[in-house]
């Protein structure tokens, strides 16, 4: 089974469970609004590639790791598109959930995303308790306060923005859970792998805030522009576009270097390799191709 594979049929798994018996009608169908059809599935691929890289020898319970990563991000952009927060019309290029259904219901099915992604992996652990806990407490960790997506999203209403810390938090997060918890799947020590999952996610917030500003809805799936409409810390309004570009590229190239010594290591750096190239917004191209 493909890596693809694996992913989709661990996240179908979780929300069936979610929508068996008497469960609400609405709330059931936003959860599968909210997580199918998939975006690259980047966190919990990467999550994969770390157990495979390792040895990856109980591959369900990376299977089940890699499921509640995915629940977990789907949750945060489910919370992120709410009237309170971006008031965004589109994810994925279908309406969002509050749009879709109403914002009660959008915001029970963050809330029922989240715990639905801890119970996922709670699931899977009787195999290897230890691991399991683990990685429950790196995905907390990762999704709450200080140091996860929770502080990312409270660091927009800061007054004054430590802009790496909010990068961290708000995208290099759960990057930073999809390695370690990978790693702690497949019986392995999950610090070597921070640095990894740090540079991973702060190549993915630059790209992401030149894609906010240089492309169209139609190629994002999204609403762009969003940064300068709400004012937030990004990337291009701290540095420009081609300091943002510039960012990018120095963040990447030590990328491949801080793979730890593992068995699969040359697969796993053609994968981050590949990612690193589809990073840069083709709007950044064009830029640097016309000297712009």
């Amino acid at each position: 089974m493909t890596v693809s594979a694996r992913i989709e049929a661990a996240i179908l798994a979780a929300l069936q469970r979610a929508g068996a018996g008497e469960a609400p009608p609405q709330l059931a169908a936003a959860l599968v609004h909210a997580v199918v059809p998939g975006g690259a599935r980047i966190r919990p691929t990467i999550l994969l590639a770390v157990a495979e890289a390792c040895g990856d020898d109980l591959p369900a319970l990376s299977d089940a790791g890699a499921a509640a990563l995915e629940l977990m991000h789907c949750a945060s952009l489910v919370h992120d598109d709410l009237p309170c927060f971006d008031d965004a019309d589109l994810r994925r290029g279908k309406p969002t959930v509050h749009r879709a259904f109403s914002e009660p219901v959008a915001v029970l099915t963050g809330d029922s995303l989240i715990v639905l992604a801890f119970e996922t992996l709670v699931r899977a652990g009787a195999a290897a308790p230890d691991r399991a806990l683990a990685m429950l407490g790196v995905l907390a960790a990762r999704s709450g306060m200080p140091l996860g997506i929770c502080a990312g999203q409270g660091w927009e209403s800061e007054p004054r923005v430590n802009l790496a810390a909010y990068h961290m938090a708000k995208t290099g997060a759960l990057f930073v859970a999809a390695t370690q918890m990978g790693a702690i799947a497949a019986g392995q020590d999950p610090e070597p792998w921070e640095e990894l999952g740090a540079r991973i996610g702060a190549a993915f917030q630059v790209a992401d805030d030149l894609r906010d500003a240089l492309e169209s809805p139609d190629i994002m799936g999204k609403p762009g522009g969003q940064d300068a409409a709400h004012a937030r810390p990004s990337a291009v309004a701290e540095w420009g576009v081609d300091g943002a570009v510039r960012r990018l590229s120095d963040i990447l190239s030590g990328a491949i270097a801080s793979i730890p010594a593992c068995p699969g290591e040359a697969r796993l750096a053609g994968l981050v390799r590949a990612y690193a190239e589809r990073m840069v917004p083709k709007g950044a191209v064009a830029r640097q191709r016309h000297g712009a």
